[in-house]
């Protein structure tokens, strides 16, 4: 089962019950305070032996049950019934994203990190019914989201990724390629697209054979280059102050640059193409066409459809708490007075 929220705005309805507690609370101190000033314990306890504590916090508990449940019926949440196939077209396109800490350089504001997260946001946002996958990689590569049609999900795993999130440094582009190849789980999709976004500070000699092997497999493998060749040290930044920055053995400031010769190479040895990506506009223009001229694939995918109504089912409900709330006397019981939760007898 699938449930759709229809009205979430109303969830700010809830702010009503701390109000009721608060209010409750205080004209149960302000009526023990009075009772103290006219009369004593004892004497109340024989003028009113059946007045009860705990059934009074028991009406403010149905009240509170019942306003909650009137609350959810008008969010309005709905629940999916049905899964149904859907015939797509479109093609499978996944992106490599370097994630060490070379990319957290400053030379490409706000950082090569976030310029990449942008380009690929921007690129999804262009897609159609295309499926993507996202890879991160460093010293090793993991699947951060598997092939899917969802693309807010998508964006939504984009923004955590980071470099805290792989265990090895570096920037090893074959450990993504070969990852990758794991992802297309179609032999008949023809177009298959790989999209590296990199510094190119890779440190590994395999990675053009990888590439080669990558394109006999039918992928198109395309890179997209971050970064200046000036290049710019590397900030070490605790909740975003920053520390100093990163420095070698021998005690210097590391400066990191990018190599647009290695993503070059990567590319051309996998027939596909390196594109600059220090202005935002040339990559993403280049991959939306890219993809647009490309034969589409039909392939299928399941979602919940037939969303029923369940507001209601809160709505009963809520009425039936209410009701109690007004016909439960909060005077004692037998039964409560042999419970005597609140020390009542």
């Amino acid at each position: 089962m699938l449930y759709q929220i229809e009205e979430p705005i109303y969830f700010y309805l809830f702010t009503i019950i701390p109000v009721i507690i608060v209010v409750f609370l205080l004209a149960f101190w302000w009526k023990k305070r009075t009772q103290k000033k006219f009369i004593s314990t004892a004497l109340l306890e024989k003028l009113a032996p059946n007045r009860s504590t705990f059934k009074s916090v028991l009406k403010l508990v149905f009240l509170v049950i019942g306003i909650s449940f009137l609350v959810i019926s008008l969010v309005n949440p709905k629940m999916g019934t049905k899964l149904k196939t859907v015939k797509r077209e479109g093609v499978d396109v996944v992106f490599a994203l370097d994630v060490s800490k070379s990319m957290l350089a400053e030379d490409i504001a706000p950082n090569r990190l976030e310029k990449a997260k942008q380009i690929i946001t921007k690129i999804i946002d262009k897609l159609g019914s295309d499926r993507v996958g996202i890879i991160i990689y460093a010293g090793n590569s993991y699947p951060l989201l598997p092939i899917t049609t969802d693309h807010a999900a998508a964006k939504m795993f984009l923004q955590n990724a980071g470099p805290d999130m792989v265990s090895s440094q570096g920037t090893a582009i074959n450990e993504a390629l070969n990852l990758a190849k794991t992802y297309y789980n179609n032999d008949e999709q023809t177009n298959r697209f790989l999209i590296i976004i990199s510094d190119g500070e890779d440190h590994q000699e395999e990675t053009k054979q990888v590439a080669q092997e990558m394109s006999k497999e039918g992928v198109k493998v395309y890179t997209i280059g971050v970064g200046t060749e000036k290049g710019a040290p590397i900030p070490i930044k605790v909740n975003g102050s920053l520390l100093g920055y990163k420095k070698d053995r021998k005690g210097e400031t590391v400066i990191t640059q990018r190599k647009p010769a290695v993503l070059e190479a990567v590319a051309n040895a996998a027939g596909g193409r390196y594109i600059d990506g220090n202005k935002t506009k040339k990559p993403v223009d280049f991959i939306e066409e890219l993809i647009a001229n490309a034969q589409k694939n039909e392939f299928e995918t399941k979602q919940f459809s037939d969303y029923k109504d369940q507001f209601q089912w809160f709505i009963g409900f809520g009425i039936v708490f209410l009701l109690i709330d007004v016909f439960f006397l909060d005077k004692k019981t037998k039964w409560v007075k042999k419970i005597d939760l609140f020390n009542e007898q």
